[in-house]
This record gives C-alpha cells, sequence and structure tokens, in this order.
C-alpha cells in the first residue's frame, strides 16, 4: 500500500518546493408533474405516475443551484495572485547508490549551493485599502512577495506577519479603493452545501472549481489548532491561500490542503474557517504577532469500540491519548484515558471539536473540561498557557527551548521509550533556525550531540551552550537514524 500523504497545495514553481445567490423558486406541483412526465418516458406504470403526480412528497426537495457566474463576476475581482522568489540550498549530490533512492537520506544531504526559487500562491483582498489574506506557507522563508491584481496591475507586497500553526499570513500593498470580498459564517455551512473556489492552479488565474462541504471540523496531523472544512472542490498547486466562497458568495475558508499521493487533487481538499483566520488576522494587524493557547493534550476519536470499553452511552467526546508534562492538562489533573465531554460547558462531539473550540481562546483563560473517567463524570479546571511555553515549560525540568539549535523539546515518556527501545533522548515539539535548515522536524528524538548520549533537557542545552559553530545531532525518525551536522547560531 503506498503511503498517503497530506500536501499543502502550494508547489513552487521549477522547484517542487515551488454575490448573489440564484434564486430557488421551487414549484411543487410542476415538480411532480416533471417527474411524472420523466417516469411515463422511462416506461412508469400509470400507478407510479399517479403517485407522483398526486404529490407524494420526496424525501429532500430538490434545489437550484447557486449563481456561480454572479459569484465570480462580482468577487473575482477581489481575487490575487502571489507571486514570490527567495533562495534554497540544493541538497548534497553523489550520495552512494545504496542511499540515493532513500528520502530521509536525501532530506538530509549536506547543502552545497544556493539556488533561485520561485513560488505562486493566491490570496484575497479583505479592506479596499490593500490588506490581502493568504496562507503562511505561500510566504514562508521568501525574500519578495509580488501581488497580481485582476486587472494586471502588480504591487510589491509587505508580509506583516504569518502563522505556521493555522497557516494564516496577512500581506499589504500600497493601493486604495480596491475591491473586496464578504465574509461568511462558517458555523452557519453544512455538509452538502454548494461552495466555490477562485485562485491561480498552475498560475492559471482566476480559475474557478466548485463542490460540496463533505466534513466539517476535520482534525489533520499538525494541525491542532484549526478545524478545517474538507471539501471535494479541486484544489492545486497555486490555489493555496485562495477564497473558498459558500452558495451565496460569501468567504468562508481559506484554501490550504490536499490530501493526495501524487502531488495533485485527489477528490479532497481543506479550507481554513474565515473566523479562524480573522482571530489571528486581527492580532498580527494589532501587534505584529500571533499567541495560541495550549492545554497540551494529544486526543483521538472515540469509536463504538472505544465507547463500550470506556462504558460511554454512545460514541462522543475527545479521548485523551496523552498528556504533555507540565502542560495546562497537566496541571489541572487530565490523565491519558480521560474522555472530554465538555469544554466551558460546550459539549464535545467529536475529537476535532476540541482544537476548534481552542482556536478562539487565549493564553491565560480559564478552561473548565468535564471528562470521564472510571464510568463517572469529573469537572476539572485548567488555564491556558501559551504554545510556548508549554514546549519550553522547565517546571520540574520537563522541557526546555534551545535559542541557539533554534528547537522546543521535551524528555521521552516511559511509554515513547519503552515503544521505541530507547534508553535516552528528547523529543523535538518546535524548530526554526539553524534546525529548521538543516532538516530536523517536529517529533524526531535527538539521541545525542557530537557522539555524547542525550539523556535530558538539561544535558543537551549544556552540550550545545558548550559547542563550536558545528555540532553533530544523531536523529531518530520513526525507524531511521542518521547523523545530522547542524550550523549553529
Amino acid at each position: 500500500m503506498k503511503r498517503k500523504y497530506l500536501t499543502a497545495a502550494l508547489v513552487a514553481s521549477g522547484v517542487i518546493a515551488a454575490g448573489t445567490a440564484g434564486a430557488v423558486n421551487w414549484n411543487p406541483g410542476s415538480w411532480f408533474k416533471t417527474q411524472a412526465v420523466a417516469s411515463q418516458a422511462a416506461g412508469g406504470t400509470n400507478a407510479e405516475m399517479t403517485t407522483a403526480a398526486a404529490g407524494t412528497a420526496p424525501a429532500v426537495a430538490p434545489v437550484a443551484a447557486p449563481n456561480y457566474r454572479a459569484i465570480v463576476q462580482r468577487f473575482g475581482p477581489a481575487v490575487v495572485g502571489i507571486n514570490t522568489s527567495g533562495t534554497s540550498r540544493t541538497a548534497a549530490r553523489n550520495l552512494p547508490p545504496e542511499l540515493g533512492d532513500n528520502p530521509f537520506f536525501r532530506r538530509f544531504g549536506a547543502p552545497d549551493a544556493d539556488v533561485p526559487v520561485r513560488g505562486q500562491g493566491s490570496g484575497f483582498i479583505v479592506s479596499s485599502d490593500g490588506l490581502i489574506l493568504t496562507n503562511a506557507h505561500v510566504v514562508a522563508d521568501v525574500d519578495e512577495v509580488t501581488v497580481k491584481l485582476s486587472d494586471r496591475r502588480e504591487f510589491k507586497a509587505k508580509v506583516l506577519g504569518s502563522d505556521k500553526e493555522t497557516d494564516v499570513a496577512v500581506l499589504r500593498i500600497d493601493a486604495k479603493n480596491l475591491p473586496v470580498v464578504t465574509l461568511g459564517d462558517p458555523g452557519k455551512l453544512a455538509v452538502g452545501d454548494y461552495v466555490l473556489a477562485i485562485g491561480s492552479p498552475f498560475g492559471f488565474e482566476q480559475s474557478a472549481t466548485a463542490g460540496i462541504v463533505s466534513a466539517k471540523a476535520r482534525s489533520l496531523p499538525g494541525d491542532g489548532h484549526v478545524p478545517f472544512i474538507q471539501t471535494d472542490v479541486a484544489v492545486n498547486p497555486g490555489n493555496s491561500g485562495g477564497p473558498l466562497f459558500d452558495g451565496t458568495g460569501n468567504v468562508i475558508g481559506i484554501n490550504s490542503q490536499i490530501y493526495s499521493q501524487t502531488g495533485g487533487y485527489e477528490g479532497v481538499s481543506f479550507a481554513i474557517p474565515i473566523d479562524v483566520a480573522l482571530h489571528v488576522k486581527d492580532q498580527i494587524v494589532a501587534t505584529g504577532k500571533v499567541s495560541h493557547p495550549r492545554l497540551g493534550v494529544t486526543v483521538q476519536e472515540v469509536n463504538q469500540g472505544l465507547a463500550d470499553s470506556f462504558k460511554l452511552g454512545q460514541p462522543a467526546g475527545a479521548l485523551v491519548s496523552s498528556v504533555q508534562p507540565g502542560s495546562a492538562a497537566a496541571k489541572a489533573g487530565v490523565e491519558p484515558g480521560d474522555v472530554i465531554l465538555q469544554f466551558n460547558g460546550r459539549p464535545i462531539d467529536r475529537s476535532g471539536d476540541l482544537p476548534a473550540m481552542l482556536s478562539f481562546a487565549k493564553p491565560g483563560d480559564k478552561a473548565n473540561l468535564q471528562v470521564w473517567r472510571g464510568g463517572k463524570k469529573i469537572d476539572l479546571a485548567a488555564t491556558l498557557t501559551a504554545a510556548k511555553e508549554v514546549v519550553a515549560s522547565n517546571d520540574a525540568g520537563n522541557g526546555a527551548s534551545q535559542g541557539k539549535l533554534g528547537v522546543a523539546v521535551r524528555p521521552l515518556t516511559p511509554e515513547e521509550a519503552r515503544a521505541g527501545h530507547l534508553r535516552g533522548g528528547v523529543v523535538v515539539e518546535q524548530i526554526a533556525g539553524a534546525a529548521e535548515r538543516a532538516g530536523i522536524e517536529q517529533g524526531d528524538i535527538i539521541l545525542s550531540v557530537n557522539g555524547v548520549q542525550v539523556d535530558s533537557v538539561d544535558k543537551l542545552r549544556s552540550m550545545i551552550d558548550k559547542a563550536g559553530k558545528q555540532v553533530a545531532l544523531l536523529i531518530q525518525r520513526g525507524e531511521d537514524k542518521i547523523f545530522v551536522p547542524v550550523r549553529v547560531g
């Protein structure tokens, strides 16, 4: 079975790192007459035709499709193309033949040259004075951003800020009296509703694709802050950052990711709800940065088997599979195996509901949790912390942030150590700077520094502080181990 990947829908070109609703005038009598005629044409019996003509109501009334033409004509001018440029380091070549086809080793090849990188994406104007929303991954690690309007005018854009956690970025161009989109309420969206995307797939500007909402509040690996809107709208490289419209022409999401085995659209795409994006935008415009709350739990869906095991009346809630040491949840007394049923009095039906509720909270907010434990309900109170504070918390030596290396780490849990047959190591929680440039990823386990075993957060900090400009980290990722050279700042 081929491995499947969640792939950001932006591919840098040349690098592969690159309103108005349609009227619904439904006349039951005419519809049943049409069905009777259709039945007769298909060979239906007189009885069947009589039943249809008599007005036996169908299970679901037919609904006219939205006026996509009107939506594109009215709001297409507010959709922009985004071109980026920058530089990237190529990986070393001439690897041994036995390693040449291993993507893990290719990823960690030593850099040997800077090469120009160009990328494409989409965005949309939310204020007439030049404020634009797009994806963070569209403008990540680039030197220059150019915005192209539908009338072919081009502007150099300033990145006011971006947030990797939600994949939202805010740009500004020096222009006035620009066309803008209207913003909707994702909370009113339902599975089966019509939706429309406009963007620049593969550089084809002002391209429109349509479909329906196929799921809501979808939680994806590595994206715990976003309750994604899942659709079957065709989204391809270059669509990233473009708007997702509802059937009345309101923007209810930002197209962000696809689920793909090939890198192209295969029937499932994901959009960031616009209310989440606006929450991020407001913080960036006001302060230039974004602060996320962290509860500090990993949760999974409760199926029927798990509900039976925990003696729940029905599959519901968010099952806690792990609790971060020193986190808000740990201090509140949350334990692995708890099922979170309510967050501040709001019921949690699916596990994806929890990050959706957290996305609108702030660090320092109180969170009243109702959990199911041992066959009964228990009320717990937590104080949400900032995301970095959880990872960097050093209460009783539970975690630390490594400035020179550019990683935030935590100790291995006993379960992780047993599963990996490890005697030491620390888990990478966040990456930036030197570590990110070297190819280290979230979830990697740092086993040693320059051949000396790492058995605690404090030891890693000490070794990095004493190291020179270059260190060799022994990394375990899945079943693979490899030394990674890192030039530290």
